[in-house]
């Protein structure tokens, strides 16, 4: 077996990116080859296209993946993988290599452009340094919140996942300096702070933190798809179908990618400014001022109220069932509680039956309410207010199992080259984590009209707060 290598993926996306390389009618010449490329017209500017195109792609199935992964969504159907949900993460499974592909291939894109286009192309500027320095800060994030340790270069050694952030910072300081204008900037420094948060570098964290909301109060970075070029949001087929059904508590948050015609491909957002306030809010919370992270959340309320809303969403063939492997609530007279130890709440369950049109917040919702943030006295009740603002907030975007201190292995193949090819193949999962599909387990009262959900993890997360997996700042 042989590691994983990217050069040949590589050099098909190079002959696929840019329509100056296909022949009239749109198939790709066979005859372009890396030298003809590089000296063609322009190609950094057709490198930064193809590179972006990939990142879009590769977002979509890692938010596809993680939203099972977590207690965001469950598989109710026959496609995508039946296994992230119990969680069963093996070193041999072909979701978990696909992944770690794409993560090398993001970095090694960037590189490539960096370096071999780069010094092809006069025409390089400081903005096309900029997003490929952006996306390969942004592969290490993904390496460093997703898996126990991956290369950090074609060929090289596993490093774990603290290295992997503390690369993407490094990467994060080349390309601030390249930003050309605040939104930039801002999605640099939150990325930084993100990358900080993880590492539990607290001060670090808020100050890139601060730093992005004075450049930008309301920035939102995301990726695009494409229908008519074929560059396909896979998440949305999972999420706006009936394959993932959310759990009952977050149902008022689903579908957050829609389709409103046939050709609708909604965005993923990768960064936004909301981020930045629950940074701050947890740092606060660790520092014991509660009052202070009374109003980051305060503000963060304000934000994500100021978010759009599709309205009008005809959401009638979702069913809530359709013959999946079982069947959730799909009426919103049903109350919900988060587990058997909660309050009951109202508002939760969306009616989306005939005739009923829906609205979602497609940027960030909450079910969070000013008065539940004033009436906060304590400071686990805040903390665990902190992470279901975190759950609502960044729901269907993938972000979940890093919370749950979820972390995938390290694959099969690159496993077998490393000086210890048993070194990191087995996934991290917490031993709070309930195992055979309990992130996703609730119970159903017809006759009370509630839902119990099992386990409510934004508890458990608190409540496992000292542990090494979660909750970086304390």
């Amino acid at each position: 077996m042989r590691r994983l290598t990217y050069i040949p993926l590589i050099l098909v996306t190079m002959l696929v990116v840019s329509c100056d390389l296909m022949t009239p009618d749109e198939i790709v010449n066979p005859n372009v080859d890396e030298s003809i490329f590089l000296h063609s017209d322009n190609p950094m500017e057709t490198w930064v296209n193809g590179t972006e195109k990939e990142l879009a792609l590769h977002v979509s199935d890692f938010v596809e993946m993680m939203e099972i992964l977590s207690d965001n969504y469950f598989n109710n159907f026959t496609r995508s993988s039946k296994v992230f949900d119990i969680p069963q993460l093996l070193y041999t499974d072909a979701d978990v290599t696909l992944l770690q592909r794409h993560v090398g291939a993001l970095r090694e894109m960037a590189d490539y452009g960096l370096t071999t286009v780069a010094g092809a192309d006069p025409g390089t500027t400081d903005a096309h340094r900029y997003h490929l320095l952006m996306i390969k800060a942004y592969s290490f994030i993904l390496a460093g919140d997703f898996f126990r340790a991956l290369p950090t270069e074609n060929g090289g050694e596993a490093r774990e996942w603290s290295i992997q952030m503390t690369k993407a910072m490094e990467t994060l300081d080349q390309a601030l300096p390249l930003a050309s204008d605040p939104e930039e900037q801002a999605y640099t420094h939150t990325l930084y702070a993100r990358a900080a948060y993880r590492l539990g570098q607290r001060q670090v964290a808020v100050d890139h933190a601060r730093q992005a909301l004075s450049l930008s109060a309301h920035f939102c970075k995301q990726v695009s798809f494409d229908s008519k070029n074929g560059v396909l949001n896979g998440a949305q087929e999972a999420i706006w179908t009936d394959w993932f059904q959310p759990l009952p508590r977050l149902d008022f948050l689903d579908p957050k990618y829609f389709q409103l015609n046939s050709t609708d491909q909604c965005p993923i957002t990768i960064a936004k400014a909301e981020e930045n306030h629950l940074i701050l809010a947890e740092a606060a919370l660790a520092a014991n001022e509660l009052g202070e992270a009374k109003s980051h959340l305060t503000a963060l309320l304000r934000l994500v109220k100021s978010r759009p809303v599709q309205t009008s969403i005809n959401d009638q063939l979702e069913g809530r069932y359709n013959g999946g492997l079982k069947a959730f609530p799909n009426d919103p007279t049903y109350r919900v509680q988060a587990s058997a130890a909660d309050s009951l709440r109202t508002g939760l369950i969306t009616d989306r039956r005939p005739p009923c049109l829906i609205n979602i917040p497609y940027i960030s919702g909450t079910s969070v309410t000013q008065s539940m943030i004033d009436g906060l006295s304590d400071h686990d009740s805040a903390l665990e207010l902190v992470y279901l603002m975190r759950q609502e907030i960044f729901f269907a975007e993938g972000r979940r199992p890093a919370d749950l201190g979820i972390r995938l292995p390290l694959c099969e193949v690159e496993a077998a080259n490393q000086e210890d090819p048993t070194a990191y193949t087995e996934a991290w999962i917490p031993a709070f984590v309930p195992q055979n599909y309990g992130l996703d387990d609730f119970k159903v009262d017809d006759e009370a009209k509630t839902v119990t959900i099992t386990h409510n993890m934004n508890r458990v997360i608190v409540n496992n707060a000292r542990s090494e997996s979660v909750v970086p700042f304390e």
